[in-house]
């Protein structure tokens, strides 16, 4: 009982300490993710909170789902048009940028570490794959706006890179486990069988998802639940059926994102808050596993070994990859920059461990060593390595409340809330002569305490800071997409 007590004390304290450092953090631009890997670190064993955390099997388990949830949640974010032209790029680096980054790093690693070729192959396995969890985070938790193609490049190589370094990681920890010193051709069959599989199971699993939301009459609350709780039966289906279970439920996601599905706003808004509780969890545990005493002797070559990686083997990788489809070299730079690596890396250094193979810790401690600089260097300067490239573009307009309607048949029915800026066009027009799309109508204007009826304002001009019910103006909107309403003239903070 005390022990229970105990657990849920520290547990708590734990991820109260992150969500107050993540508010420090953003001001001084630290990345998020960062602050909870050192908050799990100073709660190790070799931190002033001393917990000892070695529980290998619990931290792959609690690792996995976290990331599935933050796939499925990533993938109901990205918008189908808006990732169209970024698709054969995106899956390009997924696959042959993983490889690619391994070869690279694994004839580093022969000579820094004495490694053969299946142990340095699988050392550039590990660390060979981009992030979801450390680019989603990054790219959203600093409000950047990219171009387009170069935001669904990263956006599609991120969340569907995970497989290919799963598949390589296993393949070679099996190999390596059962004394063998080559590869064959069998792993292609497999490759195969797990990209099919995976997506295959997602992309079914995903409108099996669309028409049960849609055709159930629940509570509201219960709606987020059962997509969390289908996503994660969509990834354990594909994952014991020999399929990647995380491509499959970053393909369900994106299906469920891209449809008309019922309670839609209240579903996105619960499973942010369950993507970052999933982030928070899955580093503060990675973070408690490791033994910052052990990183320290291999401070220098694990050091060389990043400094491949980022400033090597993923641009090399990328330029590649990216060579048939025509990418301007700025873009190039940029997207081989943004190469982060989080914590598939950590889990992935995990497996060796599950195992029991040679050099088993060495992996783990090493890809560890990795994801720290990674997050130090690369994480530190998304923003600014943008504006250095010039790729980033103004913001679209985005409403600051959004809520369904949740009309049955017409769940494409939302109040949008938006701020009136001071350079805002709107401010030009009376109020009932806003140029807004078909289908849309101002619900209300907020002036100060006051709501403000359509009616009664008549031609009256909206004022800076008024809050119209779809921001500074209220509106409710039929088939309301991204970026629609700036796309006819409205302007709003």
């Amino acid at each position: 009982m005390d022990q229970a007590n105990t657990f849920i004390l520290v547990a708590a304290a734990l991820v109260t300490a992150s969500i107050l450092a993540s508010a420090f953090a953003s001001r001084a631009g630290t990345p998020l993710l960062l602050v909870f890997l050192l908050l799990g670190m100073l709660a190790g064993e070799d931190g002033p909170g001393g917990i000892q955390f070695d529980d290998i099997e619990t931290a792959y388990l609690i690792g996995s789902v976290a990331l599935g949830i933050i796939l499925f949640d990533g993938g109901m974010r990205t918008r189908a048009d808006s990732v169209a032209s970024g698709v054969w790029p995106g899956v390009t680096l997924a696959t042959a940028g993983v490889i690619i980054t391994a070869l690279l790093v694994s004839g580093f690693a022969k000579l820094v570490f004495g490694f053969n070729w299946l142990q340095g192959l699988l050392l550039g396995a590990i660390v060979g794959s981009t992030d979801a969890a450390a680019v989603f985070s990054l790219l959203n938790a600093r409000g950047l706006a990219l171009k387009r193609r170069v935001s669904a490049t990263l956006e599609i190589e991120s969340g569907s890179n995970d497989p290919m370094a799963v598949f390589l990681t296993i393949v070679l920890v099996d190999a390596l486990a059962a004394g063998k010193s080559a590869l064959d051709w069998l792993v292609l069959w497999q490759l195969a069988q797990q990209l099919v599989i995976g997506a295959a199971l997602g992309y079914a699993g995903g409108l099996i998802m669309v028409r049960l939301i849609n055709r159930l009459d629940l509570a509201p609350a219960l709606y987020p639940l059962l997509a969390a709780a289908l996503a994660l039966l969509i990834f354990g289906a594909a994952a014991t059926t020999g399929g990647s279970g995380y491509l499959a439920i970053y393909i369900a996601g994106l299906i469920v994102g891209n449809r008309e599905v019922r309670s839609s706003q209240n579903i996105l808004r619960v499973h942010d808050g369950l993507a970052w509780l999933a982030q928070i969890g899955m580093f503060l545990v990675l973070g408690l596993l490791v033994t910052p005493s052990e990183l320290m002797p291999l401070a220098a070559s694990a050091l060389l070994t990043a400094a491949v990686l980022i400033f090597l083997a993923r641009p090399l990788a990328v330029v590649a990859c990216l060579a048939p489809f025509r990418f301007p070299w700025r873009e190039q730079a940029y997207i081989g920059w943004v190469g982060l690596r989080g914590a598939v890396p950590i889990i992935l250094g995990i497996f060796p461990l599950m195992a029991g193979i040679e050099d088993a810790r060495l992996f783990f401690n090493v890809a560890f060593f990795v994801v720290l600089v990674s997050l130090l260097v690369q994480g530190w300067t998304v923003a600014a390595a943008a504006r250095v490239m010039r790729l980033e573009i103004p913001p679209e307009s985005t409403p600051i409340r959004r809520f369904d309607l949740d009309i049955r048949g017409h769940w494409d029915f939302e109040l949008l809330c938006y701020d009136v800026a001071d350079d805002s066009p709107a401010l030009q027009h009376g109020v009932r002569a806003l140029p807004l799309p078909d289908q849309t109508s101002i619900a209300a204007v907020v002036r100060g305490e006051r709501l403000e009826k359509p009616d009664d304002l008549l031609h009256e001009r909206p004022s800076v800071g008024d809050r119209i019910k779809l921001g500074g103006v209220a509106l409710v909107v039929r088939e309301m997409k991204e970026g629609r309403i700036s796309k006819v003239g409205l302007k709003f903070r």
